[in-house]
């Protein structure tokens, strides 16, 4: 919702200036994607990606970048539409294994690349499905739309008035899953891992650690160059859920504690059925008075 919304200026509170601007619509999951997901993937694509065991309903950790394009890929690919990634070797392909740790994506030649907001040679102009860029990931969890503001929080919180508290799970306002120990601790299940955001989606602020597509220079012309981490894990410190807040990792190298989200274009309502029906993707939506 809200297409050319105004980038994040930082007028209060904490921020990334010139983020989250948007031109265009899409939309982005409600919840991280599980591990239960992943496995599912697994069985139906030959993806071969080994998500640390935490339950099916929790979301899906130690994933690399790479292994979650490649997740998105076979999301696309299943149902008819156009991958979002270039590998030289896919699911089926002799040779293929999703843990090479030199198998690293292709760019797409500019004429087959994503325009909509900047030219980005990682995303095909025809995909359906892709990983959140920084900045459909930043509007998502920072901004709202019916006050034309950026919160430092993703529960739609700033730091100079009051934070979110810290909790195992649960869905009440104001929360969000951070600050357990390691030892005993784990992240929440997907559905139950904290407040909203303004547009509705869940644990974009604590619970894992979520990949987005763009490299930490924010120019995506660079295969091998470092992507950005985003939100904070459940084991974590609320810092790390700020908006100012900033951390990479390379596209082959994860933790147990990094996952991601699925972001989509706007579909036909024919498709809508069918979309609902994969990985549990939500819509999220201006909230908008009755």
């Amino acid at each position: 919702g809200d297409p050319g919304n105004p980038d994040d200026t930082g007028t209060t509170g904490l921020y990334h200036t010139g983020a989250g601007g948007g031109e265009y619509e899409n939309r982005i999951g409600k919840y991280e994607i599980s591990t239960g997901m992943v496995h599912k993937a697994n069985n139906l694509g030959g993806l071969e990606v080994i998500p640390f065991p935490y339950a099916l309903d929790e979301p899906a950790g130690h994933v690399t970048w790479n292994e979650a394009a490649r997740f998105v890929n076979w999301l696309n690919t299943s149902q008819g539409h156009q991958a979002a990634y270039r590998f030289a070797v896919n699911p089926g392909d002799p040779g293929y294994s999703v843990s090479n740790a030199n198998d690293h994506i292709q760019l797409w030649d500019s004429s087959d690349s994503w325009q909509e907001g900047g030219e980005n040679r990682f995303r095909h102009r025809d995909a359906y499905y892709f990983l959140p860029s920084f900045d459909e990931y930043y509007k998502a969890a920072y901004y709202s739309g019916s006050g034309n503001i950026y919160y430092d929080f993703p529960t739609g919180q700033d730091a100079n008035q009051n934070t979110p508290k810290a909790v195992a799970f649960g869905t009440e306002m104001g929360t969000s899953v951070y600050g357990l120990e390691v030892v005993s601790g784990a992240p929440a299940p997907i559905n139950q891992a904290g407040g909203l955001s303004a547009y509705g989606t869940m644990a974009q602020g604590g619970n894992i650690n979520e990949h987005v597509e763009s490299t930490i220079f924010m120019v995506n012309n660079d295969p091998m160059a470092t992507r950005r981490l985003m939100g904070g894990e459940w084991s974590g410190v609320l810092t790390q859920q700020r908006s100012s807040f900033g951390g990479g990792v390379s596209p082959n190298v994860t933790s147990f504690n990094d996952g991601f989200r699925v972001a989509s274009v706007i579909p036909e309502p024919s498709s809508l059925s069918l979309l609902l029906a994969v990985g549990g993707l939500g819509l999220w939506r201006r909230r908008r008075s009755a």
